[in-house]
């Protein structure tokens, strides 16, 4: 059931759990997701990056694969098809195609650029009736070129941006894209309890969710966090597993060469981490 991310987001600010936006990148990562979400009874976020969308073809095709595969599967839980970490061109493209959630990125420009051009967004997505992502502060790493250096989001500038209408707010805490370091200091949570004070039902949205503990990750819900973005992880299950797979020579054996099978260990691994992680979100049963 493919919906905007308003309504599920909002339930899960006032219910102190987080829903995952787990980024697909094809068609197994996409079946993978939405099946584990069904077993789980747990709404769901399917982050679409703009090199993702690139690679899948376009948006207008990804837009229509996971629409269709939503109604072939029976899909019965809330489903938003989500742009991630999108352009200011990119997120009026996603709105055309048919996405039913989109988050603009403007965190790389001035607050007064990213605010203008927020607000923009915010208009034309709700007078379609889809919900909206904005963002302050950098995410360290690199997210399809852009790279940041994980700084903290000003709370002041939050604030601003939220009383824009956003409906989920990303804010710079110290996380990061990718694998986290080993010398990597951890959340900001005094930055985190700021920014909550001043924007507050919003719901607040963590990326990089890959690596974070898990008692980080708890603390962060509870200071109002309501979004976490999962994407490395699955990408990492995925490649050992399929590593394992030819390593032991089974697509020598017999068609197991065939990408049905060839495919199939990592994508069963992609279902057991977003079944792990929708745990830990506390999302499960909440559809």
């Amino acid at each position: 059931m493919l919906v905007s991310a308003k309504e599920m987001l909002d339930k899960a600010k006032s219910g102190h759990y987080a829903v995952g936006q787990f980024n697909i990148n094809n068609l197994e990562w996409t079946k993978a997701v939405l099946l584990t979400a069904e077993e789980c009874k747990s709404p769901v976020i399917l982050g679409v990056s703009e090199g993702a969308g690139k690679y899948m073809t376009g948006f207008e095709t990804v837009a229509a694969m996971v629409k269709a595969m939503d109604k072939s599967l029976g899909i019965t839980v809330p489903v938003a098809l989500h742009l991630d970490h999108g352009t200011y061109e990119g997120t009026k493209a996603c709105i055309e195609a048919g996405f039913t959630s989109v988050m603009f990125d403007g965190s790389h420009y001035d607050i007064e650029e990213n605010v203008a051009k927020t607000k923009e967004l915010v208009e034309l997505s709700h007078k379609n009736g889809i919900s909206i992502e904005a963002e302050v502060g950098a995410i360290g790493g690199e997210e399809d070129g852009v790279i940041g250096k994980g700084e903290c989001a000003d709370p002041e500038e939050c604030k601003r941006i939220a009383d824009l209408g956003v409906d989920m707010l990303a804010a710079g805490i110290g996380n990061i894209h990718g694998v986290y370091p080993d010398d990597w200091e951890g959340l900001s949570f005094e930055t985190l309890d700021a920014i909550q004070q001043k924007t507050g039902t919003m719901p607040l949205v963590l990326h990089g969710g890959t690596g974070i503990p898990d008692d980080m990750i708890t603390k962060a819900i509870s200071l109002g966090v309501s979004k976490i973005n999962v994407n490395t992880e699955c990408q990492l299950v995925f490649a050992e597993e399929t590593r394992k797979y030819i390593e032991a020579g089974k697509d020598q054996q017999g068609k197991g060469f065939d990408p049905r099978k060839l495919l199939a260990p990592g994508t069963e691994a992609i279902k057991a981490k977003v079944k792990e992680k929708m745990e830990l979100f506390g999302s499960v049963g909440k559809a």
